[in-house]
């Protein structure tokens, strides 16, 4: 009985081709390709390789414009993360990448199993994970009860597995929106430490090496998880919770070690992740890379679940697996490593030259199909886009505020979830383990100590979701320019990002125009700012029922201290220090997070990016930094400049006096958006070097007021604009998720 009687597989058509997400026009590619009829496992394969999640068909083709290049970039997209040079042979190795769609099905193992394979992304690489971050978006908190429910189970994920397998989240964003009701946004960082010398890749080469699966056995879990992370969501999502996969974050940190020590031996070729579409992937990325073949014997393949078949072994997702390609002669020393560590390994194959991998069953062929037209030469879309009707519509400046109060809307403010503290959030995530932890979640960035050295990294994660939907070409480029800033403000110096592009349909012209002005914009913030692209990931399909997101290209930007003691922090250090703006304030309140939650409104003109200004304002920041100038700093973004000033007093509980001098409406002022402004605290003996470094630098500066007391007190001229209690304030302020997670 042959594997087709015995395993009861259908005759391909159409019909299926199109069932697992294949257009007419691709099966008849693959048609073509073969010069035959897929059989059943084959067409599996095709419709997992040339899906949006693993084909990037819809973006590659705008994803080279780009820059990926500078002197400190030792390896740029292509790989399965992103390695710059931080000191000498140190290197930072690191990458962002999205599961949303296993985390609206199933929010626990969805945000979990993120995490898991992101880390797995940095360590295949040869790098020790040092730190995580996380880049959440979900529906309105306090309307929905629905986006609670998802939100509690996400957090509870990443700190479920972040804080079991031994790695610190060190910070991220958090930000709600209706937008996101449906369709949750869960982005997940990891950076590791490498040495240049000790960096592995993914490739097969070398004839007759063997091929070598490690790691937890092959189970029924996440099988067309890829393909349903290609499709947009709809009444039937529900069923579609055996799509998600299981972590366990105990396998993994021994999967870590073990992989760890054999990286150690002169012995692996090659070596790759079993992510999106598990053994499909791995295999056949790793032999169009090389243009080698491999022979794969399934049968051979570890299983946790008696009966399962070829196909589902292809294209399971289960957890904590790689894929290696080991010297010949070797095997034995690499079985005798995983064995020490408890885990599965198994000669599953062997690398050939023919550029085919080729699937066998108990001796029969099951599946033979070319590598490169299923890996680097899949399909590539230059899809129509076209303006939206709502953006010229919504560039306006006239915003009305005859029936604001300003304490009233202050207060509004400070407890409205997106500004409001995350501690409910952090809290829960171990940021101390490893102790290279130095500046902890709250502040402008994250900084991580890289032990036997001075030097420090420095991570921002960024993204304004209502910006880019207003106008993405604007919002591209402040995504990119706001985490250079959020760098600079802890003294270092912005080097490379790693970027999540999440949009809806890129079948629709309006999303696909949304992308498309989104990459232009962070391509020339890049180029501007000399911190090229060095990985990423895109997330597409983020529509339900026809509904989709508000475009959302996340960017975590990595820099370098050069000095970790000479750190900055975003918040006040004493009393009687004094305050000083930096930048001008152009009142702009486009696009901001006033107009949209307090007037209901998501319109306006978004705020100039004044990347120029902010070149000056980074550079600045990095040397007053170097030279202990300042004590603490942070720009002005979300909820503007009156929102701002307000955080700096939280941790340390230190009162202010402001004084500002201005001559447009209180709303635009203080709730500015404007780009490129920042508060920094300078002490008295400091104040007239820094006015003298400001001049050279060509950086404007405003003296506005001191810190010290227990009040929040902001006045205009004579008029006194907010008094408060600081510790009733900041009372509500922290309060305000908690109220709602109740």
């Amino acid at each position: 009985m042959g594997v087709y009687e015995k395993f009861n597989y259908p005759e391909v058509n159409y019909e299926i081709a199109n069932e697992m997400g294949l257009t007419k026009e691709e099966f008849d590619k693959a048609v073509e390709i073969l010069g035959r009829t897929p059989n059943y496992i084959e067409l599996g394969i095709f419709a997992a390789m040339w899906s949006e999640h693993c084909s990037y068909k819809s973006s590659r083709i705008h994803l080279k414009k780009f820059p990926t290049d500078a002197p400190w970039v030792v390896q740029g997209p292509g790989e399965n993360a992103g390695i710059i040079e931080i000191d000498g042979e140190i290197c930072a190795c690191f990458k962002v990448e999205s599961h949303n769609h296993p985390s609206y099905i199933e929010p626990y193992q969805g945000a979990a199993t993120g995490v898991g394979g992101i880390l797995r992304d940095v360590f295949t690489m040869g790098a020790r994970p040092i730190a995580c971050m996380d880049g959440l978006r979900f529906g309105d908190i306090s309307k929905d009860e629905k986006s609670r429910y998802l939100f509690e189970g996400v957090v509870s994920g990443i700190a479920g597995y972040g804080n079991c397998f031994g790695v610190p989240t060190v910070g991220g964003e958090t930000f709600f929106h209706k937008s996101f009701e449906k369709n949750p946004l869960v982005n997940a960082f990891a950076l590791g430490i490498v040495k240049k010398d000790k960096i592995f890749k993914a490739k097969a080469e070398g004839v007759g090496n063997p091929v070598i699966y490690v790691g937890a056995k092959t189970g029924r879990d996440g099988i067309h998880g890829a393909t349903m992370a290609s499709e947009e969501f709809g009444a039937d999502s529900e069923s579609k919770r055996p799509n998600v996969q299981i972590g366990d974050p105990f396998k993994e940190k021994l999967l870590l070690e073990a992989c760890l020590e054999l990286m150690k031996e002169d012995i692996i070729i090659g070596i790759q992740d079993m992510g999106a579409a598990g053994l499909t992937s791995s295999s056949f990325e790793m032999a169009s890379k090389t243009g080698a073949g491999v022979e794969l014997y399934l049968d051979k393949v570890p299983c946790r679940e008696k009966g399962m078949t070829p196909y589902e072994i292809m294209l399971s997702e289960s957890q904590e697996r790689m894929l290696l390609v080991a010297k010949k002669g070797y095997e034995d020393k690499v079985l005798e490593i995983f064995d020490k560590w408890d885990l599965d390994a198994a000669i599953i194959g062997k690398v050939t030259d023919d550029g085919y991998v080729r699937l066998y069953w108990e001796g029969e062929v099951v599946g033979e199909l070319p590598a490169k037209p299923l890996g680097d030469e899949a399909p590539v879309y230059e899809r129509p886009y076209k303006e939206p009707l709502y953006y010229r519509e919504y560039k306006h400046n006239d915003f009305a505020f005859v029936n604001l109060n300003l304490d009233k809307t202050f207060e509004m403010m400070i407890s409205n979830p997106n500004i409001a503290s995350k501690k409910w959030i952090y809290e829960q995530y171990d940021h101390m383990v490893r102790t290279n932890t130095v500046v902890l979640p709250g502040s402008d960035a994250a900084i991580i100590r890289l032990k036997g050295s001075k030097k420090g990294l420095v991570l921002s994660m960024d993204c304004n979701s209502r910006y880019c939907y207003l106008d993405p070409y604007k919002g591209g480029q402040i995504a990119v320019i706001e985490a250079a800033r959020n760098v600079a403000m802890a003294g270092g110096r912005p080097l490379a990002i790693t970027d999540c592009l999440n949009f809806g349909n890129p079948e629709k012209t309006d999303v696909m125009w949304q992308f498309v002005k989104s990459i232009e914009g962070m391509s020339f913030a890049c180029e501007k700012l000399n911190t090229p692209v060095v990985s990423g990931n895109v997330s597409f399909y983020n529509e339900t029922d026809g509904k989709g997101i508000y475009p959302t290209p996340t960017v975590v930007m990595v820099g370098v201290i050069d000095d970790v003691e000479k750190r900055l922090v975003s918040f006040f250090k004493q009393d009687g220090s004094i305050i000083y703006l930096l930048g001008e304030n152009k009142g702009e309140i486009g696009g901001s997070e006033f107009v949209s939650y307090c007037l209901e409104m998501d319109e306006g003109e978004v705020p100039e990016p004044n990347i120029e200004e902010n070149i000056k304002l980074i550079n600045f920041m990095i040397e007053v930094a170097n030279k202990s100038l300042v004590l603490s700093a942070h720009d002005v973004s979300l909820g503007g400049l009156i929102i701002s000033l307000f955080e700096m007093c939280v941790k340390n509980k230190i009162g202010v006096e402001v004084n500002f001098d201005y001559k447009m409406e209180d709303f635009r002022y203080l709730f500015s958006e404007t780009q490129g402004m920042a508060f920094v605290e300078v002490d008295p003996s400091k104040e007239k070097e820094f006015l003298q470094l400001a001049a050279n630098f060509g950086v404007r500066t405003e003296r506005v007021g001191m810190t010290g007391g227990k009040e929040f007190k902001v006045k205009k001229g004579r008029r006194v604009l907010l008094m408060y209690d600081l510790d009733e304030l900041i009372a509500q302020y922290e309060g305000a998720i908690d109220k709602w997670m109740k």
